[in-house]
């Protein structure tokens, strides 16, 4: 098992990236809310990572924090949840407002997700709630949290998204603001403005 690939990043076309490692490239598909807090091409980066064995097929997936691969591997063992759709309920929705929503047994707001219909939606509020109380306890050990500028914006993405903007409308509101604003919330302040919030 890989567990996680450090290197130069080579590609990032969403959400697919390659992360070169000592001249060998890696393919991995990543949630939106791990390609926004990656650096410029060609940086270092950091990635945790979960392989996936099909039968055509060997996937690689990555991760930016050990909280989000530790959701995408709970996620996966919910019936009827494959690492499509859990890349998706990772993409539609910040590992905090997917477990408020399971708290809460909001399943309105998981089928807003892409892929995730209302037989899905239940299973999760099912079956997770217990898998969020082991959640914290998987991830006791921590992970490298993204710095600077990049933590600001995948935190405003984060927050955006779970306010319930869709994430490629998320991605247009923060592009403006990228590298100017100095904290999270002056980075939500300024993608909100002029922008009526959904309903």
């Amino acid at each position: 098992m890989i567990g996680f690939l450090r290197g130069k990043l080579a590609i990032k076309t969403p959400p697919h990236l390659t992360v070169d490692v000592g001249g060998v490239g890696y393919d991995l598909e990543a949630p939106m809310s791990t390609f926004y807090t990656l650096p410029a091409l060609g940086s270092d980066v950091r990635l945790l990572t979960h392989l996936v064995v099909r039968e055509d097929a060997h996937i690689l997936y990555g991760f930016g924090t050990q909280e989000e691969r530790a959701l995408f591997r709970n996620l996966l063992k919910v019936s009827g949840v494959g690492p499509k759709i859990a890349l998706a309920i990772l993409s539609g929705v910040s590992v905090d407002g997917f477990s408020t929503c399971v708290k809460l047994k909001d399943a309105a707001a998981l089928t807003k997700i892409p892929g995730v219909g209302r037989k899905t939606a239940e299973r999760l509020l099912v079956e997770m709630p217990d898998r969020l109380d082991a959640l914290g306890a998987a991830v006791a050990a921590g992970a490298p949290v993204p710095n600077g500028e990049n933590k600001v914006e995948g935190e405003a993405w984060s927050a955006l998204v779970a306010l319930g903007y869709k994430p490629a409308e998320v991605t247009q509101m923060l592009k403006p603001f990228a590298g100017v604003a100095s904290s999270t919330e002056d980075l939500i302040r300024r993608a909100l403005q002029g922008t009526v919030r959904p309903q």
